[in-house]
């Protein structure tokens, strides 16, 4: 279990990353939000960089990097929209659901499959979801489920999770296809200069101006990002994704209790309850089902 303590890191490190960016960035709106996130990490990782002996880098490595280029892309713009227009502690928990869409992702590039338990596993995500918006029971039976929809935040946040059961498996095969510390440096600093460089031009924002605006918010939110992501990626080499993940997404539960303590969000009960099961769900589909 050494990788166990590394993934718990990256779930509290994702947490507080998530905090920061609403608490700091939050006011500059979605897409400045979206450029601090991904530019200050290269601050932070390009360092990495300069070690001499780099990973024989092959075919399979550099066609995954052009699949995950976009698909993070529009996963950052969603997540940060997400965290600006709804509550840290009602939009956070969807990302309980990427382990559940990795057992079509999983089982398309990594060969894994699923059993029974990985189905009672999905039943406590949906469960646990539901619990989320449990006080609009009194409206009627499937008022918490419509509420999802009606929530903004929750429906780009469950699009964020399907994006990133895609992305966390190629990111997994392209770490194979290298090392841990250089695709966690690498492919952030490339991604950070690609997305910046397409929210600049779509949105006529230049990335400096994030940073003028707001450099303690920047630096903050960089150096929490850049330490996720390093744990991140030595976390996913040493265990099966779907666990790594699974323990990952600990940070539905860190996101609700900071959303509630520093932020001030309503519902503890409800969200703190919805959100375990959230993640209990998550444990039975990785620690009880035949993912290999």
């Amino acid at each position: 279990m050494y990788w166990f303590p590394v993934a718990l890191s990256t779930a509290l490190l994702a947490a507080t990353s998530d905090a920061l960016t609403k608490a700091y960035l939050g006011p500059f709106g979605t897409v400045k939000m979206a450029l601090g996130r991904v530019f200050a990490p290269v601050i932070f990782l390009t360092p990495l960089l300069l070690y001499p002996d780099w990973p024989h880098l092959d075919y399979i490595f550099w066609t995954t990097l052009f699949i995950l280029l976009p698909l993070e892309t529009t996963a950052l713009v969603l997540y940060m929209e997400a965290l600006k227009v709804s509550p840290l502690s009602l939009t956070v928990p969807f990302l309980a659901f990427t382990p559940a869409f990795m057992i079509i992702s999983g089982a398309l590039v990594l060969g894994e499959h699923l059993g029974i338990w990985g189905i009672v596993g999905i039943i406590l995500v949906v469960a646990g979801s539901y619990s989320l918006n449990l006080d609009k029971a009194k409206h009627g039976l499937f008022a918490p489920f419509l509420s999802i929809f009606n929530e903004k935040g929750s429906r780009l946040m469950i699009m964020v999770a399907f994006l990133y059961s895609i992305t966390s498996v190629l990111g997994k095969l392209a770490i194979q296809h290298s090392s841990p510390t250089f695709f966690a440096s690498f492919y952030f600093i490339i991604h950070g200069i690609f997305s910046s460089a397409v929210l600049a031009t779509f949105f006529k924002c230049n990335p400096l101006a994030i940073v003028k605006q707001c450099p303690k918010g920047v630096l903050l939110v960089g150096l929490s990002q850049s330490l996720m992501v390093i744990t991140h990626m030595w976390a996913i080499s040493l265990a099966p994704a779907a666990y790594m993940i699974a323990v990952k997404r600990l940070s539905v539960l860190f996101s609700v209790i900071i959303g509630i303590v520093f932020f001030q969000e309503k519902g503890l009960s409800f969200r703190l309850s919805g959100a375990s099961l959230m993640v209990i769900g998550v444990f039975f589909i990785v620690l009880f089902s035949n993912i290999s």
